[in-house]
């Protein structure tokens, strides 16, 4: 089968304005679900695309499907499109879906503010120099953080240009009561731009998010941790701060949160043994919204969510090459 472009019928359909949704009243709240696009849909990936549009759902808030593909290295476009198309199969759909690297022009804006702030410098260090200190996230001190690009000379500049914080302890809001707060002098000074050119996961999604007047964002708590850094970055950029909401991850069997790069099942291996409606049924059993076994579509579940229904706690996912099976990794969380 070909892959899908994101100009196809298929990949257009996925939109919320096919089932009515453009031409009414915008909500206030806008949220969005922004995959990277290195690699297939998998368990993960679908957990907490049907965790996001839930959310917003049940909110009548607007959702976009952002598709993060600014790494040139491990992005690929078949990816961005095969994704939109498996999202539409499990049955999500959107009000809106862009490509990150679509908003070039507005990356770059950005960093035109942060040099004319003086925030910008160069930091041709290697990454064993700045392990000096103890830490890979200590700042280097060898004088770089003193060496201002002044504004339209980031554009000239073939090295990575980090973006210098002041010190501060920072403490985004998590409506689930997630401990957040961070010393950015821990954090470091953090690259925002590349020395390939590509621009940071951290500075686009701050500018991309305020673009869109995204109000919450609903992800996986091992993104938790980029919170404070992207709060200060909307500090220094006069943007306004969402709401954070930080759910449960599929673990592979080292523990890890299950990810295209610890090798998780992709979806073209689950469908031929899975209908939409089961595989929808699967992840919802691993986040307590209902009983294991059990087969249902993303809007049948919208009934009666809320956040207090969902699993707090990891789960533990295997796939035997048929089937998927998962454990707690909490035992005193283990009820729906």
């Amino acid at each position: 089968m070909s892959t899908p472009s994101l100009r196809s019928p298929r990949v257009r359909g996925a939109l919320h304005g096919r089932y009515g949704g453009y031409g009414q009243p915008m909500a206030q709240e806008r949220a969005r679900f922004a995959p990277s696009t290195t690699g297939p849909a998998h368990p993960g990936t679908l957990l907490a695309g049907l965790l996001c549009w839930l959310d917003a759902r049940s909110r009548q808030a607007r959702l976009l499907l952002r598709l993060e593909d600014l790494d040139p290295q491990r992005c690929r476009p078949e990816f961005a499109a095969a994704l939109v198309v498996d999202l539409a199969w499990l049955g999500l759909d959107w009000d809106e879906v862009e490509l990150q690297s679509a908003a070039h022009a507005r990356h770059a804006a950005a960093l035109d503010q942060l040099a004319g702030l003086g925030r910008l410098y160069p930091s041709p260090a290697s990454r064993a120099e700045r392990l000096q200190g103890g830490t890979q996230l200590t700042p280097y001190d060898n004088g770089e953080r003193q060496r201002s690009l002044p504004p339209g000379g980031w554009r000239q500049c073939p090295e990575p240009l980090r973006l210098r914080l002041d010190a501060g302890v920072v403490s985004p809001c998590d409506e689930g009561g997630l401990e957040l707060t961070q010393d950015l002098a821990v954090l470091g000074d953090p690259i925002v731009r590349r020395r390939d050119g590509a621009v940071s996961y951290q500075l686009a999604v701050v500018v991309d998010d305020a673009a869109w007047g995204v109000s919450r964002i609903v992800r996986g708590r091992d993104i938790a941790p980029s919170s404070a850094l992207q709060m200060a970055l909307r500090a220094i950029l006069g943007l306004p701060e969402p709401l954070y909401r930080h759910h449960l991850l599929l673990c592979e069997a080292r523990g890890a949160k299950l990810a295209k790069l610890h090798g998780a099942v992709a979806l073209a291996d689950l469908r031929p043994h899975y209908t939409a409606p089961q595989l929808c049924g699967v992840l919802a059993a691993c986040a307590g919204l209902v009983a294991p076994g059990t087969s249902c579509t993303p809007t049948q579940l919208l009934a009666d969510f809320s956040w207090q229904r969902v699993r707090r706690a990891d789960c533990l996912l295997r796939w035997d090459g048929r089937l998927l099976a998962w454990t707690v990794l909490d035992a005193s969380d283990a009820a729906p």
